[in-house]
């Protein structure tokens, strides 16, 4: 409820928003938070374990009391705004909604944590009004840094420093040779491992840019300019940070390197790209301290006069069904049972025999919650080539056991192994070289079998999870991974189609491993 007052301010009598409507609205939407929090508690909980755990993602714990500030810094325009229900704000809470449905279904950890923030910023909008969204829009934007994510850049970024410490090595005249992100020099063999991508002080860096641009400046064109910045000078200070350990050990020893590297980087390093950026923009600052973050009377003109009428309650119950709806389905096709054999076993293969695992660098694929997990290890016994066979079978999927994602499947982090490149493949595979100290070379051929189709490609591994989960249908899913190393002259990939041939159809074999046949 407005009433007008005498005070004057652009030559126009201004309303005083009272302040217990302003206690009404901040109630419903405090209950609306606490119950979609504790319907989605799972995910709540994920999100805060993954920044507590996951140094990548330590930054995350700072974002919540800047929310607070943000919001703070707002709040002498915002009272002059008048919350109101705005029923088009149910929109967002039905994708949101949707969102957490399909990757529930899918099994992406991602996309259910994105609904569930994205329901709560539903719920602002829904019970705060259009025009009090606009004015806490930066603040609802930042939010989704709440939300982990850029794990699955690092592969990217290991090829972006090794290639930037070649550049920094041939300025420094020093000789080297790269394979992928395995770099050669006199004095030694370097990998850029998972921890040196410089995934975290880059998605911690995009946070803080993001910040500062808001915080430090007006101009869009500056705040671009100075987002741009706040990528690309990490990425170039983390390929100098490789090339320095590089540098290092080309002139003392790997192990003072190594050790010099664990002392003076980390945080350290982080603040030191930090102070960076900052004094990169700090002359190019156009916000004034105290100026205003938004401009409530500017927002005041745009917001209707006509005050809403529709009732909380109602709003309230339609978000608990459009929020429900998704989660009693899900809880009613996870009841399918999906059943797998007690036992299964390597198959016989013809022309081929069993032997011990004696690999010339230790390698194994992670297939985590797996209700089976074969491996071993086939030599011909014409030719004497040797191949790598590894099952998983799934029951079904869910979180924590997932058949495709990052760490499943052939590349493990930090077991040695890095990705090089990818290989031709049949359609109904995928093929990558893998790479480690030594070097080991390993080629890898995936098979994924789920909903009937035989396929490589983790996309189609995931839309049919999730095809499955919401319209029913067989839930097992089985892993089929045939490996070789590089051993004498003889090419892996040879070794391996040899193998295929004798091994027969792998969509049967598959079949057969899940009982489906």
């Amino acid at each position: 409820m407005t009433s007008a007052t005498a005070d004057q301010l652009d030559g126009r009598p201004q309303p005083v928003i009272s302040s217990s409507l302003w206690s009404n609205h901040l109630k419903w939407l405090a209950l609306a938070s606490l119950a979609i929090l504790a319907i989605f508690w799972r995910d709540g909980a994920d999100m805060v374990g993954t920044w507590w755990t996951i140094s990548t993602y330590n930054h995350c714990l700072l974002i919540i009391p800047i929310l607070v500030w943000l919001v703070q810094q707002r709040r002498e325009e915002l009272v002059k705004l008048t919350p109101e229900i705005w029923l088009p704000g149910l929109l967002l809470t039905a994708i949101a909604s949707l969102g957490w449905l399909l990757g529930e279904a899918a099994g992406v950890a991602f996309a259910r944590q994105l609904g569930l923030l994205m329901m709560l910023q539903g719920a602002v909008v829904t019970l705060l009004g259009p025009t009090v969204a606009r004015g806490l829009i930066f603040p609802l934007g930042f939010s989704f840094f709440l939300v982990p994510f850029g794990e699955e850049f690092v592969p990217f970024l290991q090829m972006v420093t090794a290639k930037l410490s070649m550049i920094f090595l041939g300025w420094a005249n020093i000789p080297a040779f790269i394979d992928g992100i395995f770099i050669s020099t006199p004095t030694g063999y370097f990998r850029v491992a998972e921890a040196c991508s410089g995934i975290m002080f880059l998605i911690a860096m995009v946070a803080y840019g993001a910040l500062v641009s808001n915080v430090c400046f007006r101009s869009w064109n500056r705040r671009i300019l100075f987002m741009t910045a706040a990528v690309i000078v990490p990425v170039i200070a983390n390929g100098i940070r490789a090339f320095g350990t590089i540098y290092i050990a080309h002139h003392s020893t790997t192990d003072f390197a190594a050790g010099f590297d664990h002392i003076f980087y980390g945080w350290f390093f982080f603040a030191f790209v930090l102070i960076l950026v900052m004094a990169i923009g700090w002359p190019f600052f156009d916000r004034s301290i105290d100026d205003p973050m938004i401009d409530g009377d500017a927002l005041r003109q745009h917001q209707s006069s006509q005050p809403s009428e529709q009732k909380p309650v109602t709003v309230m119950t339609a978000m608990a069904v459009i929020i429900l709806v998704p989660v009693l389905w899900t809880s009613v096709l996870s009841a399918q049972e999906s059943p797998v054999p007690d036992r299964i076993v390597l198959p016989q293969v013809a022309g081929w025999e069993r032997v011990d695992y004696q690999p010339l660098y230790p390698w194994q694929p992670q297939f985590d919650g797996a209700s089976h997990q074969l491996f071993g290890r086939y030599r011909n016994r014409e030719t004497g080539g040797q191949v790598d066979l590894s099952i998983a079978v799934y029951d079904r999927q869910a979180e924590g056991r997932e058949m495709v994602g990052y760490g499943q499947g052939a590349l493990v982090p930090e077991s040695g192994w890095s990705r090089n490149r990818s290989l031709a493949a049949p359609d109904s595979a995928s093929a990558v070289e893998l790479i480690a100290p030594g070097p080991v070379v390993r080629d890898v051929l995936s098979f994924y079998r789920i909903g009937g189709k035989l396929t490589g490609s983790a996309s189609v591994v995931k839309l049919e999870t999730m095809k499955n989960k919401l319209f029913g249908g067989p839930q097992q899913a089985v892993a089929i991974l045939v490996s070789a190393e590089t051993r004498g002259e003889e090419s892996p990939r040879v070794v391996i189609e040899a193998f295929l041939a004798d091994l027969g159809p792998v969509d049967k074999l598959a079949d057969a491993m899940a009982g489906l046949r």
